[in-house]
């Protein structure tokens, strides 16, 4: 019996069963009671309150995320009981409820932010201090007094300072959790360097892990790392190529992806260069060009040839605004010298950077080489976004450098839809409340953040270019800093940082580490201390926008905070205080700060304020802004970086004023041994080999799979991996090329090991077409979990990332040669497998 047949009988339902039927209940009817029909009240979860009976707080988003919009917080009690997000009521006179335009839109949070309640409320809330009883990582702590802690940790410093000097202690801050104009985890302007500076013992760390090779191009070629237009711009370009970026996941400013899809609407074409085919090229239907790990340069300089060869540059632009371009465009101190467009045509190596040449290099067919340079050089404006991640690779900062050269010589910086980014560093927000002073940024020794375990692991017996030591002009300058403690503040560093399981040797040779988190994460358990710190619904702040977004948003003290959390300022004022330079640190506050911080956090913020009115224009009060919840600036045009030096000839910020496609500062470097870098960097943008690829045959032969590491949706890097929520809806795992799969046995939900030289993690396969053959694709953050052969059963691709440096600082997250197998090691994933939800069973299988 077929299928329509079964169906019918089913359904072959006579009038007369209809009727009888019909008849039964009237009777059956008769023996009871009408019952009249009552509203359902019944819900899911009871009891819950209905919005008549909370109270409603414009707050935000507090993290590392690439924007940070509002949360609006409702509350019963002392007791958040949802989230939601901006309306519109928030923009002022003009707004309401459903205001939205293009000049002021909504700042509406993601799903990260919107599931915020459960880590504010999550099981692994740290609530009070802790000491630890155990081994180093073995995770047992005793519960102790905040005097206890506190006099401990003071103690440490003092003794660490006197026995190893100025360097002993490390710090180790980003920007994390704690990140707003007055609570701040931050390298350079944050709480934590200031505290340790005006200490006295200090070693910092000058390397971003996000983006450090995009920072020294940025650096090197426009003399600043503000090169980022507001992303309002965006909507105005014709052509848009998405260099390693996939917005849909990792926005770069506020609304990114609202402003790409008016550029959609209108018109414009979408090319994304990755290894996977991301969301985002699926959402602006991408031309998508397969491209292998850390051969982006080489690409490049291919689409350079093109250019020149065709005479399709801006000839204009490249005498009026670039040094070293050309020979025309090469200063007096130079002449004779190579420039750029010498290298790209082979004119002192003999080797033409053609189509073909990079081509062999990079995988991509040179015909569509061509055809993508003849696009970006004859669409105007066009804006090549190109994004941090091929720079996160071995030599990255010349994948950078070379996107500059190409926005350059096309003439699309400076311009409306066009892009010079790039950091993408865009309006400038007025970012620190506390004082900022002579002790803002004090250190004694400073080295690239992920070389800390290298140096500890080998002290004294290596080289200041091994470690990245920046130079000083005292003397202290050379000295190899003798760390002893860390302090980690806003950071979770096992999950951030190169070569876990080296990082893991380091830690036991330490006298000290001191942890301040909301959470206890992987990094927290190889602490010594543990200091709760209260999350961002649980202080005063204002928060900033990340590094685009020209805007302000109050965050209030929704709750008091939960256990006996504390602030960083309140804990750090409290430290200094007992070492004797409270006051100092905190020129507001009494010794009661660490008691009662209301007054003191507000009395910040409303000086902040003023600067905020008087030198950015804000036309409406502190009371008002509180009250408001938000603050947008309206700009008298969209923001585009260089504009004025390209309209108005203002200077760039570099030694020749110009955009230095021939560094001046790289080309006169005599020792590179006694540079930050320690290692000689091209003067002009060059493709140069990375320390593994699969280019590499002998390293490929045992290795033959290239591992990238991007940003997940569903966690800010390791932020949110323990929300029941997201990790339902998104799983951590490694995908694979459905050929390569086929060719292993693997199918998607089979367990398999990946592995290298450096480490082993179990995680269950995803295999599509959705990545090219040759590369695998595990996203970064997810919680180290290792078992007793230190196997991580997590999914956390640190445990093979190598930490060598890369030779302008940057970090190679996405130079990784691995391979994997089908395995019966033990997996041990979490809510993403343990709850009822499974996203992968929609997924289709090969």
């Amino acid at each position: 019996m077929d299928a329509k047949t079964i169906l019918g009988s089913a359904l072959n339902v006579s009038r007369r069963d209809v009727l009888q039927g019909a008849a039964g209940a009237a009777a059956t009817a008769g023996l009871f009671r009408a019952v009249e029909p009552r509203e359902a009240k019944a819900f899911a979860y009871s009891p819950y309150p209905t919005d008549d009976e909370l109270v409603t707080v414009p707050t935000s988003c507090a993290h590392n995320c690439g924007s940070r919009h509002m949360l609006v917080a409702h509350k019963k009690g002392d007791v958040i009981v949802r989230l939601s997000t901006d309306d519109g009521r928030y923009q002022g006179p003009q707004g309401g409820f459903g205001y939205d335009t293009e000049e002021m839109p909504q700042l509406r949070a993601c799903l990260r932010g919107r599931s915020y309640r459960s880590r504010l409320y999550s099981a692994e809330r740290l609530l009070y201090p802790m000491i630890r009883v155990g081994e180093r990582g073995e995770g047992k702590f005793k519960r102790a007094s905040w005097d206890a802690a506190l006099d401990y940790v003071a103690g440490k410093m003092l003794d660490l300072k006197q026995k190893h000097g100025p360097h002993a202690l490390l710090d180790q801050s980003y920007a994390g959790a704690s990140y707003g104009v007055l609570h701040k985890s931050d390298q350079i302007e944050g709480l934590l360097g200031r505290f340790l500076g005006m200490f006295g013992c200090r070693t910092s760390s000058w390397s971003v892990p996000s983006y450090q090779a995009t920072t020294f191009s940025s650096r090197m070629t426009f003399g600043t790392i503000e090169d980022g237009n507001e992303d309002d711009t965006f909507a105005h370009s014709k052509l848009i190529i998405m260099w390693g970026w996939n917005p849909a996941y990792t926005f770069h400013g506020g609304n990114t992806f609202y402003y790409m899809r008016l550029a959609k609407q209108r018109g414009c074409r979408f090319v994304l260069v990755d290894p996977q085919y991301s969301d985002s090229a699926s959402a602006y239907d991408a031309w998508w060009i397969p491209i292998r790990p850390a051969t982006d340069a080489a690409m490049m300089a291919g689409m350079a040839f093109h250019i020149f060869t065709n005479n399709l540059q801006d000839q204009d632009f490249i005498n009026r605004f670039t040094q070293g371009m050309d020979a025309g465009t090469m200063p007096q101190w130079a002449q004779g010298g190579e420039s750029f467009k010498d290298y790209i045509l082979g004119t002192r190596d003999g080797q033409p950077k053609t189509p073909e040449w990079a081509s062999a290099i990079c995988g991509v067919p040179a015909s569509d080489i061509v055809k993508l340079a003849d696009l970006y050089a004859r669409t105007k404006p066009a804006a090549l976004k190109a994004s941090w991640a091929p720079g996160r690779n071995s030599n990255g900062e010349q994948y950078n450098r070379m996107a500059a050269a190409l926005q350059a010589m096309t003439g699309n910086i400076g311009k409306l839809g066009g892009c010079a980014e790039g950091v993408g560093k865009a309006w400038h927000a007025e970012g620190v409340a506390y004082p900022y002073d002579e002790f803002a940024n004090v250190w004694y020794a400073s080295i690239k953040s992920d070389r800390w375990a290298h140096l500890v692991l080998n002290y004294p017996n290596l080289k200041r270019e091994e470690i990245g030591l920046w130079p000083r002009s005292d003397n202290l300058d050379g000295v190899i800093p003798n760390v002893r403690g860390i302090f980690w503040q806003g950071s979770n560093w096992f999950n951030q940082l190169p070569n876990i399981n080296k990082q893991i040797e380091a830690m036991k040779k330490l006298d000290l580490v001191v942890c301040n988190d909301s959470t206890i994460t992987p990094s927290g358990l190889y602490a010594d201390v543990l200091f709760p710190v209260a999350t961002h619904f649980e202080r005063h702040d204002v928060a900033l926008p990340w590094y685009k977004g020209h805007y302000y948003i109050h965050r209030p003290k929704v709750i008091q905070p939960l256990g006996e959390s504390k602030t960083d300022f309140q804990i750090y004022t409290e430290l200094a205080h007992r070492l004797g330079f409270g006051e100092r640190y905190n020129p507001r506050a009494s010794r009661e700060y660490f008691h009662h911080d209301d007054a003191v956090d507000e009395a910040y913020l409303a000086a902040w304020w003023e600067k905020v009115q008087h030198h950015q224009g804000a036309d409406i009060s502190w009371e008002e802004f509180k009250a408001r919840g938000t603050y947008k600036f309206k700009l008298p045009r969209p923001h585009v970086a260089f504009q004025d030096q390209i309209e108005k000839g203002i200077p760039f910020q570099t030694p020749s004023g110009k955009i230095e496609i021939l560094s001046t500062q790289l080309a006169q470097v005599t020792d590179w041994t006694r540079t930050a870098w320690g290692h000689p960097i091209p003067a002009i943008p060059k493709w140069t080999e990375p320390f593994e690829s699969l280019n590499h045959a002998e390293k490929r032969a045992e290795h033959p799979f290239h591992l990238i590491t991007p940003h997940p949706r569903w966690r800010t890097h390791s932020i949110f991996n323990n929300i029941p929520w997201l990790r339902e809806t998104y799983e951590q795992e490694v995908t694979i090329n459905a050929a390569d799969a086929k060719g292993l046995g693997i199918r998607t939900g089979d367990t398999v090991e990946v592995y290298n030289a450096r480490g082993r993690m179990v995680l269950p396969a995803y295999v599509t077409e959705r990545v090219m053959p040759g590369v695998v694709v595990v996203h970064e953050g997810a919680w180290l979990d290792l078992d007793g052969d230190g196997v991580d059963r997590a999914g956390n691709p640190d445990v093979l990332t190598l930490d060598e440096p890369s030779p302008a600082g940057g970090f190679a997250y996405n130079t990784i040669l691995v391979n994997l197998r089908k395995t019966d090691l033990n997996h041990r994933p979490g809510w993403d497998q343990l709850a009822t939800s499974r996203a992968h069973v929609f997924r289709r299988s090969t």
